[in-house]
């Protein structure tokens, strides 16, 4: 049994097929509709560029050919690990043998007075992006609410929709916590070219409108009018009614086990033990792709600890970043490449260890462009590589040279 029909989820039912099981597989998914990817839903799918079909995990008619009774519209509330059980928000009771928990997250909300008007909108699902979709005219105003990579590619998907954005988040700059300062300025002057207006520093404190969202006021007293908001603050894993360990997410093993016996975890609710990074939770698309086929196999009874180093990209306007590794603080952060011209790599040094790199329209996906230079940064957190930092900014080193050392 698989509970979710995310990416993770999705990926867990092909695996399972594809390594051979022969008996039930069961996805139970509160969502309509088959599993597939979310990264179109701040992007493309919101402007309307491609329907959802290319993210997919398999195409609709698949489940069916391949005998998993894919359940969707359905909610599980609880998983009775002793009993082997979980319920059904309807009521029924259904057995399993091993059970994958791959619920992913849920948004965070804003309490605060007016936080019920109309017009506020969260995203996370395809009928949360459609009601977005329906409110993106060219000539309205937008708040967007925090610019982490959710409101950073929302606001530049609603700014070439012309709708006029003004985002406010409390960092310095847009996405400060995981890029730093340096990166993110320069994420921030990308959207300031595009005619978005950044207000740093600031939080929202209420919502105001009488039916509708008129305007938002911020902590400090700024009240911005606009026709409706965003709000991209960030998620929380969805933790099932379940007796397993849990902080931060479902705590999982390096073969992606629960604390209880045959329940498995992954996606943004699996709190990993992972062989270089430690115990960590990634909340990004190739993560759940790579840790629900890594699950599936651990079911089907592989030893192969889950080892992948991380990895993420974002487009926004024309620009495009690109992450691997896992970084949630750093002592050394060096440069190679020009932060004048904004192309360039970023890595992140703990101790002298390459333990992330950042690259700002720099190169190819570390997924595809296996020769590049994203793909040699990759090589080098896996090599836990401890290159000397003047070598590391010198463009005319071999980055491969490096992480074979």
């Amino acid at each position: 049994m698989i509970i979710g029909g995310g990416a993770a989820g999705g990926n867990a039912a092909a695996t399972l097929r594809a390594g051979g099981f022969q008996g039930p597989v069961v996805p139970i998914s509160r969502e309509p509709g088959v599993p597939f990817g979310r990264p179109p839903l701040s992007k493309t799918y919101l402007r309307s560029e491609e329907d959802l079909g290319a993210w997919y995990v398999r195409p609709a008619g698949w489940y069916a050919d391949h005998d998993v009774e894919l359940r969707s519209g359905a909610a599980v509330v609880a998983v009775d690990a002793a009993a082997h059980t979980v319920a059904l928000d309807s009521g029924e009771e259904l057995g399993y043998q091993k059970v994958l928990i791959a619920t992913g997250g849920l948004n965070r909300r804003l309490g605060i007075p007016g936080a019920g008007l109309p017009g506020i909108h969260y995203l996370r699902t395809v009928a949360e992006c459609d009601a977005i979709k329906r409110e993106a005219v060219p000539g309205r105003r937008a708040v967007v609410v925090g610019m982490g990579f959710i409101g950073c590619e929302v606001a530049a998907s609603l700014t070439g929709l012309g709708v006029r954005v003004t985002a406010v988040f409390p960092g310095r700059t847009p996405l400060e916590t995981v890029l730093g300062g340096q990166v993110g300025a320069l994420i921030g002057a990308i959207h300031r070219a595009n005619g978005v207006e950044l207000l740093p520093g600031e939080k929202v404190a209420a919502f105001e409108g009488t039916e509708q969202l008129e305007a938002i006021v911020t902590a400090a007293g700024h009240r911005i009018v606009c026709d409706f908001a965003v709000v991209g603050i960030g998620i929380q894993p969805d933790i099932l009614a379940v007796a397993v360990a849990r902080e931060n997410g479902i705590l999982a093993d390096e073969l992606c086990r629960a604390s209880a016996p045959d329940v498995y975890v992954a996606g943004d609710v699996a709190n990993h033990l992972h062989p270089l990074f430690g115990r960590i939770r990634v909340e990004h698309f190739n993560n759940a792709e790579k840790q629900g086929a890594a699950a599936a196999r651990s079911m089907l009874g592989s030893t192969a600890p889950y080892d992948y180093v991380h990895s993420f990209w974002s487009d926004q306007y024309e620009h495009k970043i690109e992450y691997v590794g896992h970084a949630a603080k750093w002592d050394e952060f060096v440069v190679r490449g020009s932060v004048e011209e904004g192309k360039l790599i970023g890595f992140y040094l703990v101790d002298g260890v390459v333990l992330a790199a950042a690259g700002l329209d720099r190169g190819g996906d570390p997924e595809l462009d296996l020769d590049g230079e994203m793909a040699a940064c990759a090589r080098l957190v896996s090599a836990r590589a401890r290159p000397s930092p003047a070598v590391l900014a010198d463009d005319r080193t071999d980055l491969w040279s490096l992480g074979r050392r």
